[in-house]
């Protein structure tokens, strides 16, 4: 857990390497992107994901390439959060744009080349309105380039077990090198309220105030449909109308992910009706009933239009091409907790647990924050099956970094205390409220 937190800046390197063509790298097969998408067929696809199970309930050519589009951000989002749960960088922090940040196409800030904004600021910029500069100033911050960057996004996302998955920069603007799939677009949903609840929220975002002037979500969800809080839309000529959204009803989560919609209203529609079908299929199965989504949901004839290519886009045969590896990464197997929004802890990472059986163990406090973590990780490491379901934190509280495990219930919280303690290491049980 501490070691995937860490990650992100031990793995530049080997981005910079991959970026340069390392001699070592696995066999890689060039393949233009219009090859691996037949003419005829349709831009569409989509997938219905159990956020806690990962059970696909309907899938159609979830596999199949397509653009992401905007929703590449997600990635970028997450390898920001993954920043500052290792403390490499806060919310508060500045970052810069450079001339060619703010020189990105639109949507964006309009941030001038030179000033400023922060962390917090790109992050809400980029959930909202899309904002294709805060997402390139941003994969410069944490990567040095943009190129460095993506790459650091593909690996990533590979790790995650994103196998169809190929970055070229942060916003998803035009490279049909930069591809992926609704499973792999539905993973990386999962993977970001998985591994960074306390940042999940910021999808939520309705809307923000920036420089005098309020900002709107282009999510429209968040809106018009109940229990949605997340996550991101996208739209290019080539991609047509993508959205990721993630809802929860009766303490049950699901993911949908809709690729290539011909309009906004239709993507969303049908969006809506996968998330509806998919919460009544849960509940039919729970009364017995053997049934699937695809037995209850009747796709619009809007999407059986063809794909056409845009050049806009680069995807001609001749043009730009993407790189796939000869055998794919292993995936990353991970357990996810149904966050719901009403308990979703707050950014700033001070929010105390809410009741409802979220209790914490704290295994030491520290003068800095490096040494909290080596606790969390000997914790970890030597009493695994105790905390493998709870999220390991490293926190500033009155002067001290505490090292904390959250997210457990009562008996396990205090079962995994007596073992700790057995082995004469520290070990505090903490209540919900208190800490």
């Amino acid at each position: 857990m501490i070691q995937h937190a860490r990650r992100l800046f031990l793995s530049l390197g080997l981005a910079t390497a991959m970026a340069l063509g390392s001699a070592s790298a696995p066999a890689m097969a060039q393949v233009p992107y219009l090859s691996l998408i037949p003419q005829n067929s349709s831009k569409y696809a989509a997938i219905v994901v159990d956020a806690k199970t990962g059970e696909v309930l309907y899938g159609k050519r979830a596999d199949a390439p397509r653009y992401p589009a905007s929703i590449t951000k997600v990635m970028t989002l997450y390898l920001a959060f993954e920043a500052l749960a290792a403390g490499k960088i806060e919310l508060d922090d500045p970052v810069v744009f450079s001339p060619r940040a703010a020189a990105q196409s639109p949507t964006k800030l309009g941030v001038r080349a030179g000033d400023s904004i922060t962390v917090m600021q790109a992050m809400q910029g980029m959930v909202t309105r899309s904002a294709n500069d805060a997402s390139v100033a941003m994969a410069e911050k944490l990567g040095g380039t943009e190129q460095r960057f993506a790459t650091l996004m593909t690996l990533r996302a590979h790790e995650l077990g994103m196998t169809n998955t190929n970055f070229t920069n942060a916003n998803g603007l035009p490279d049909s090198r930069n591809i992926s799939s609704a499973r792999d677009l539905a993973i990386l949903s999962r993977a970001v309220m998985r591994d960074y609840p306390q940042y999940y929220r910021l999808f939520s975002t309705k809307s923000f105030n920036f420089r005098g002037q309020t900002i709107g979500n282009h999510n429209h969800m968040l809106s018009e449909v109940s229990g949605v809080d997340g996550l991101k839309t996208g739209f290019t000529n080539a991609s047509g109308f993508n959205i990721a959204i993630s809802g929860v009803r009766d303490n049950r989560r699901l993911i949908v992910v809709v690729l290539g919609g011909p309009n906004r209203i239709t993507r969303d529609r049908v969006a809506e009706s996968l998330l509806n079908t998919g919460f009544e299929v849960l509940d039919r199965r729970a009364r017995g009933e053997q049934i699937t989504v695809a037995q209850n949901f009747f796709e619009p004839p809007q999407l059986a239009q063809a794909t056409q290519p845009s050049l806009q886009q680069g995807d001609t045969n001749t043009g730009l091409s993407i790189q796939l590896a000869s055998s794919p990464p292993p995936s990353r197997a991970s357990k996810i907790q149904i966050v719901e929004p009403s308990t979703v802890p707050k950014l700033n990472g001070k929010a105390k647990a809410t009741a409802g059986g979220r209790w914490t163990i704290q295994v030491g406090a520290f003068k800095n924050r490096s040494d909290a973590r080596e606790q969390l990780s000997l914790v970890e490491k030597k009493f695994g099956k105790h905390v493998d379901d709870a999220k390991a934190v490293a926190e500033k509280d009155n002067g001290r970094y505490t090292a904390r495990f959250s997210g457990m219930n009562e008996a396990d919280a205090k079962n995994a205390c007596k073992a700790i303690k057995a082995k004469k290491q520290p070990c505090v049980v903490m209540s919900p409220g208190r800490g």
